[in-house]
């Protein structure tokens, strides 16, 4: 069982959001390279990481670009509070770059306190392209899953949360997982890398023209990609018996990421018999994440919370 101590990492002055401290019995380790030394397809990489401020107040919001390392930053709920879930969260940012606190740390936070461990994922994007940054997803679903009994949590009960193009490439990792290399000398590499379920929140889910976000099709795949990749990428297209359940948010005047995106993931899961969960808000535009806006939208996670309340996956309300 991990203890109740609380440790803040250094990320730019901290893991946290600007100018918050973990909530109480919240503890954060360290940001952890998901491999030692070169993460595999960054090799020769001359990218330079940068994290730029946006925004003042309480929307203060780190933008991290041009990752060349990936690192998961993990959040643990207190021991006598915890789930014994996990998930893995994939900030948005268009695959240019990463919403780190509006789409990660504060997430990270409230799901802590739902008894929930949270891992901050920092993958790579561009100019990096497919297959690389649902690698880095794999790769921390994967390490979560290796950790399991040291962090006290079902190896079971793992899942994953993305955001706009988060949302495609945890939409990638429920489609397009693998059950490990049993014979692999990395211990991690043995580990499924299949969630057991996804929060997919205004995701882009389609790489077809006319459905897809085109900054996220040409940062991932090219806005020049042939029908096979195309098709490789939509993962409307992927969804298979074995796909893990999904919740589904999404506002109706996203002017970014269109409605068929949910839609399409949402029918392909029923068509399926999966379990689907899919909320759709009259406004809320794009890139809400955790901002409060005065409206209903703003009960997004009260539905997620109950959603995963429901299955066992987080605690109750107090």
């Amino acid at each position: 069982m991990r203890s109740a101590a609380k440790l803040v990492c250094l990320f730019v002055g901290s893991a946290l959001a600007p100018g918050l401290l973990p909530a109480a019995g919240v503890s954060v380790d360290p940001e952890t390279p998901l491999w030692e030394g070169v993460a595999p397809g960054s090799e020769g990489s001359k990218v330079v990481e940068r994290v730029d401020p946006r925004g003042s107040g309480d929307n203060t919001n780190r933008w991290v670009t041009a990752v060349s390392r990936p690192t998961v930053t993990v959040y643990h709920p207190s021991a006598d509070h915890s789930a014994h879930s996990a998930i893995v969260i994939c900030p948005g940012g268009g695959y240019s770059g990463l919403s780190f606190d509006n789409e990660g740390s504060l997430v990270a936070q409230w799901l802590a306190e739902q008894g929930v461990t949270a891992a901050v994922l920092k993958y790579r994007h561009a100019p990096f392209r497919d297959p690389v940054p649902l690698g880095d997803a794999q790769r921390a679903l994967r390490t979560v899953r290796n950790n399991a009994k040291a962090w006290d949590v079902r190896p079971d009960r793992i899942g994953v949360i993305g955001f706009s193009a988060g949302g495609h490439l945890a939409a990638s990792a429920s489609t397009r997982f693998d059950a490990g290399d049993p014979d692999a000398t990395d211990p991690i590499d043995r580990r499924p890398s299949r969630p057991d379920f996804s929060i997919l929140v205004y995701p882009v889910i389609s790489m077809r023209a006319g459905i897809t976000h085109g900054g996220s099709r040409a940062n991932l795949i090219g806005a020049d990609a042939d029908e096979a990749l195309t098709a490789a990428t939509s993962c409307e297209s992927l969804v298979a018996e074995d796909t893990p359940p999904a919740i589904l948010i999404h506002a109706s005047d996203d002017r970014a990421v269109k409605l068929d995106n949910p839609l399409a993931y949402y029918r392909a899961l029923v068509a399926h018999n999966i379990d689907a969960e899919l909320h759709l808000f009259a406004t809320g535009g794009h890139g809400f994440g955790m901002r409060r806006l005065n409206k209903p939208v703003d009960h997004w996670r009260d539905l997620v919370q109950a959603w995963l309340v429901d299955r066992g996956m987080a605690l109750p309300a107090e």
